[in-house]
């Protein structure tokens, strides 16, 4: 049946289409520029027959002449009761009773860690103790230790008490040997942030790729500046099970991201979004199908069982990823819980698992990033100018274990004033056995560094000796909480968009 149209009715969908014009939004273009810092080699010349402990002295090795400058520089004038302080070179160079400062890798002999007598239970089919949240013993058996390539001195005192130490960080301590045979700390410096690079410092020497279409634009061939009023969206914990439960929330994150599910000024300022970086956990914790009744319970020695894998969280994902490609570039990187390898760093997701978005990626030998990215964890480059360091959590949840409280964002600006990534890397958190250059030292202090799969959104900024200045991030679980964070490519401003699904009222 025709229904006559009333050209006054109030009704928009009602009335007879408009002459208006509306103009046409455009993806604001992403520069984009990776380091590729943490990229592994590939066959057979990759080796896990080394030992770990040469991460250590390479470690030290590199980082030790910047916190002895730090040191000299802070204590060179020390004195007390008329005794200059002196530098030891070596940690058994210590003397007692000697005024002195000396510099070395910090070990917490800590009882709570796990040891490889748990795997060896395990092996053995005995009930290992549960996962601990912390290692921090209750009855104050913990001991902080400085090593170095001569031996180990423990250390005592109140100023370590006010400073946060895990394994693995890089110090200067000054004291005397007390009859005890301990150091007595009476103060303690860190490396503290390193140089950092100006804005567009290494594209303007090197030219920069737009949009991983492989084309290269220098800042001079865009005018007298790049595009202005640009965002970043950052995302973690996605959390794809493939169930219906998760389909909703995501759905909305995804036209949001498209500009489908927004006003016309909305769809403004979101066109503004240049690329799309997913910080770890896409995946969620990994779960077998359910086995039919009619089914024999056969063991599988070698392999998966392939009538037991479930491949609906990867399925979604891909579905997910493919439908925001054409619209804007994304940046993955691999969490705890993705197909990927566990030890850090982690090697990008294999594009073979995401058949519809690995169109969109590099070709094979390419030096240039697609518009699709996968991309190691941790992971550092260049996005529109700024510097950018990122992981997806793992060195900042084992670093929560082995100090009190939760100050996230501390525990991040520790980080980069130790001038190292994932201090507890190889200790108790798992790592491949570097020989030649540890790459979780950071050499160049970021502009910004965001750590995915937190438990809640907080930011800050962070000022080093020589004007660094670095914004903090902490991106939550979306799965969780509903929220992504925008990142103003501008102000280093971030701002928070939470999604929300309404489940009605409870009974």
């Amino acid at each position: 049946m025709a229904m006559d149209i009333d050209e006054n009715d109030s009704d928009p969908l009602l009335q007879s289409p408009l002459d208006e014009e509306y103009p046409v939004l455009e993806r604001q273009t992403s520069y984009y520029s990776p380091l590729n810092t943490f990229t592994l080699a590939k066959g057979d010349q990759k080796h896990y027959q080394q030992q770990y402990g040469d991460m250590y002295f390479l470690r030290l090795a590199k980082i030790k002449p910047a916190v002895e400058a730090h040191a000299h520089e802070e204590w060179k004038e020390f004195e007390v009761a008329g005794e200059k302080v002196r530098r030891v070179d070596r940690v058994l160079d210590v003397r007692q009773g000697e005024l002195c400062w000396v510099a070395g890798t910090v070990y917490m002999d800590m009882p709570l860690k796990p040891n490889i007598l748990d795997d060896i239970s395990k092996d053995h089919w005995i009930s290992a103790p549960p996962p601990r949240e912390k290692y921090l013993s209750p009855t104050g058996q913990d001991q902080i230790m400085l090593e170095d390539e001569s031996g180990r001195l423990r250390l005592v005192g109140t100023p370590l008490q006010l400073t946060m130490l895990v394994t693995g960080c890089i110090v200067a301590v000054m004291g005397t040997e007390n009859a005890n045979g301990d150091f007595e700390v009476v103060d303690l410096k860190v490396p503290d942030l390193p140089p950092q690079p100006q804005r567009w410092e290494r594209d303007d020497a090197s030219g920069i790729i737009s949009n991983g279409t492989g084309s290269k634009k220098r800042k001079s061939d865009s005018g007298p500046s790049h595009e202005e009023g640009g965002k970043i969206a950052i995302v973690s914990g996605l959390g794809i099970s493939g169930d219906q439960g998760d389909t909703l929330t995501l759905d909305l994150l995804m036209e949001y991201l498209l500009g489908e599910a927004c006003s016309p000024s909305e769809q403004s300022s979101v066109s503004k979004i240049s690329r799309l970086i997913i910080a770890g956990n896409s995946i969620s914790e990994g779960t077998l199908l359910a086995a039919r009744e009619d089914e024999k319970k056969t063991s599988k020695k070698y392999g998966y069982d392939s009538a037991a894998y479930n491949p609906a969280p990867t399925a979604r994902l891909d579905d997910f990823l493919a439908t925001l490609l054409p619209s804007m570039p994304i940046t993955l990187l691999p969490g705890e819980t993705d197909p990927a390898n566990v030890s850090l760093p982690q090697q990008p997701i294999h594009t073979a698992m995401l058949p519809r978005s690995r169109n969109y990626s590099a070709q094979p030998g390419s030096l240039e990033p697609g518009w699709f990215d996968s991309v190691t964890n941790p992971w550092d480059g260049d996005v529109d100018g700024w510097r950018i360091l990122a992981n997806s959590g793992q060195p900042i949840d084992d670093v929560f274990k082995y100090v009190e409280g939760d100050e996230r964002l501390e525990m991040m600006e520790q980080l980069l004033r130790w001038r190292c990534g994932a201090p507890t890397a190889p200790d108790t958190l798992w790592c491949y056995p570097f020989q030649e250059k540890d790459p979780f030292v950071v050499e160049e202090c970021p502009h910004v560094f965001f750590v995915g799969n937190q438990p809640s959104y907080d930011t800050t900024v962070i000022e080093g000796p020589a004007g660094q200045t670095v914004r903090l991030i902490c991106v939550p679980k979306f799965r969780e909480t509903g929220e992504i964070v925008l990142l103003d490519t501008d102000t280093l401003e971030p701002e928070i968009v939470k999604f929300h699904v309404y489940e009605g009222q409870q009974s």
